[in-house]
């Protein structure tokens, strides 16, 4: 059966699997450009791109993501109630207490973020303490607790760090196949030209479908097992549920959303329509509401 501790340490195993992956993909993406530029040293820059990305992901991710939503500290005495609530849940599940962060931002929101329990971060959004009662704040954030003590939050910090880095690097292989067009040769270097544009081209299609794929297996199963773990902490799914509930409904944009960090929150920040519910980071919002009552 599937618990905490179980689902800790198979989300250890995919973390150092997705590392390997995204090692093995950029060296590969190197190995190919390094091919048709007839340059080897593009394959040995590759490799150290892909190791120094990989360590810089586990050991900083984390902390660039703070930077990008402008997270703050939050102590007892500025929150003392948002603080009390966390300490509760983080006794009740037998975890460290996280690092508490505010943003900003208008719309309710939250995420987990860290690289272990022990060290480890949760940021609410301004609009999510001004919008839940105690109850289904208490919810949200044994929501994001679970997501800590189920060691996803190494996970899905790292997916985000990863994901750009191969988007650029696609992109450069782009620019670099694109320029090679105007070079002078004869035949046989014209059609390693037209080769390495149609690899390039295969490239920005198939890499962004890759990451997106990544994000939904990590994302999907993983929400749905938050919500359930999180409401055994409070012992109430009722709180979680009409906090969800609230924060489908609210419709106020977020300034700093993107497709790289959506997936890291309890709800898309970026408020897709239905249609696009089958490629979203997160289930259906009904879904999770439905299963939570029938606890």
């Amino acid at each position: 059966m599937t618990n905490l501790y179980t689902q800790s340490d198979l989300n250890i195993r995919k973390t150092w699997a997705y590392l390997s992956f995204f090692i093995l993909l950029v060296a590969g993406i190197g190995w190919t450009i390094s091919y048709f530029a007839d340059s080897p040293i593009i394959f040995w820059i590759a490799l150290i791109i892909a190791f120094s990305m990989s360590f810089f992901s586990y050991w900083f991710s984390d902390k660039m993501v703070l930077s990008m939503f402008k997270a703050k500290p939050v102590t007892r005495e500025e929150m003392p109630e948002l603080f009390n609530i966390v300490q509760n849940l983080s006794i009740t599940a037998g975890l460290p207490m996280p690092q508490l962060y505010i943003t900003e931002e208008s719309q309710p929101n939250a995420f987990a973020t860290g690289r272990n329990p022990d060290n480890a971060a949760i940021v609410v959004t301004r609009g999510l303490v001004n919008l839940l009662e105690r109850v289904e704040l208490e919810g949200v954030l044994a929501h994001e607790l679970a997501h800590i003590g189920n060691r996803d939050i190494l996970l899905s910090t790292i997916v985000v760090v990863l994901v750009g880095t191969i988007s650029i690097l696609t992109d450069t292989f782009f620019r670099a196949s694109l320029g090679s067009r105007d070079r002078g040769g004869d035949g046989d270097e014209a059609k390693g030209r037209v080769l390495m544009m149609i690899v390039a081209v295969l490239l920005m299609i198939l890499a962004p479908l890759v990451a997106q794929l990544i994000k939904l297996a990590i994302s999907r199963k993983r929400e749905y097992l938050a919500d359930s773990t999180g409401s055994l902490l409070t012992r109430y799914p009722e709180g979680l549920a009409r906090a969800l509930e609230k924060i489908s409904r609210d419709q106020t944009p977020m300034t700093k959303a993107n497709t790289a960090t959506a997936h890291l929150f309890i709800n898309n920040p970026l408020k897709e329509g239905r249609i696009n519910n089958l490629f979203s980071t997160h289930p259906p919002i009904e879904n999770r509401i439905a299963k939570l009552r029938g606890l």
